[in-house]
This record gives structure tokens, sequence and C-alpha cells, in this order.
């Protein structure tokens, strides 16, 4: 069982989604990868999209540590119930009574693709996740992610979880990879719009758009 590792509703268990239509990022990686946000301080007040939510546990941290509102989704019926029963959760304990999709509440739960809601949906996001099955072929993750791009704040991050047996994702104009971490079978690509890159110009500072090549090879093991 998965828990909130820091924020407001830090250690608070997450419910699991039943049986194998899902593949959950280990707590492990959730640390890394949020520890990575943090570094940016990104995540207080932003708009987010954890556009593949599983049992929502990356959206849940996100809402945890502040952010503005979060939108999660996915296609199993079993795993939008549980989406549901872990934003409550999380919600009771930061002290909000709103459930997931009321008044009053920062999160929003809905039972979608990706593509179709990105497609549909106005945005923008400063956050967002990218965590599909590793069944899906790369094509469909670029489709998508060609989708999302003209939907981004500026100064967003994109995070792109794929195994590490995979190819890089085809990242199309508009987007640039600028950190890429692996952790076991599991590789995180940290992406964002390409004006930001351009903005940064020559900065050498730790900020999206601003890691060394060393940084973007690191690997945990």
């Amino acid at each position: 069982m998965s828990r909130i590792i820091s924020g407001a509703a830090g250690g608070v268990r997450l419910a699991s989604v039943p049986g194998d239509n899902t593949r959950p990022t280990t707590d492990r990686v959730k640390e890394s990868l949020f520890s990575k946000l943090e570094s940016y301080d990104i995540i207080r007040g932003a708009r987010v999209l954890d556009a593949f939510g599983g049992s929502g546990a990356l959206g849940c941290e996100a809402l945890s540590r502040g952010a503005a509102s979060v939108t999660l989704l996915d296609t199993y019926p079993k795993a939008v119930a549980v989406i549901r029963k872990n934003v409550a959760a999380v919600e009771k304990a930061m002290g909000r009574t709103g459930s997931s999709g009321a008044t009053g509440s920062a999160a929003r739960v809905q039972q979608s693709q990706a593509l179709t809601y990105v497609k549909s949906a106005s945005g923008p996001w400063d956050l967002v996740f990218v965590d599909p099955p590793y069944a899906m072929p790369n094509e469909q993750v670029s489709e998508l992610l060609e989708a999302l791009t003209p939907k981004l704040a500026e100064g967003a991050v994109v995070v792109v979880e794929r195994s590490s047996r995979d190819a890089e994702p085809v990242w199309g104009e508009g987007l640039y990879c600028f950190s890429t971490r692996q952790h076991g079978e599991t590789v995180l690509y940290y992406v964002e719009p390409d004006e930001v890159e351009e903005q940064a110009g020559n900065e050498s500072s730790d900020e999206p758009g601003n890691e060394s090549g060393e940084d973007a090879e690191e690997l945990a093991a």
C-alpha cells in the first residue's frame, strides 16, 4: 500500500487498485520525483493534470503539497473509484470536507481517456504527470504530448514515466527534455515547453531548462 510522503496529508495511506490493470509508481520513485519538483518550487499553487491516475498517488501527493487544483484521469472504472476514495482521504486529512468534484474541492476526478480529455480541455497546466501503461506505444505517448503542448503554462513541467527497456519518446516540436532519471526499470523524463529553454539562455542554475548534462544522465540504483 502506497502513502502520502509529505505535505498537509503526509502519512495518509492510499488504497490500491485491485487486479493488474494499473502499474503504480513505487514510493521510492515517487519520493525522488517530488524531491526534484520541490527543488524547482513548482508544486505549491500549481494547476496539475494526472493523465493516467491509477490509484491517484501522484495527483494526491501534489494535492497534499499545496497544488491549487488537481485533475485526475483514468479509463478503468475500478481505478476511478479508488482515486475518488484516496482524494477524499487526503482532503479529509487536510481539513477539507468537499468530495472530489464538489464545490470547494481542489481535486477533480474523471473517467476519460487522456488524449480525449486533453483535446477538449482548455488548460493551462503548470505540472502534468504522464504515466501510461508500459505497453502503450511511444507513438501514442507522443500524440498525447503533441496535444498537450499548446495547453501548458509558461514554466510548466511534464513528467513522463516509461520503462527503461523502451526507447526515449519523440518529444516533437515545442517540447524539450531537460533531465532524465533512471530508477531500476523506471525512467523519468522531465520535459518543458521549448520557449522556457530559449528564455533561459546560457544561465546556469538548477532550474528547469538549466540542468547539466551530467544531471540528465544520473542513474539511481
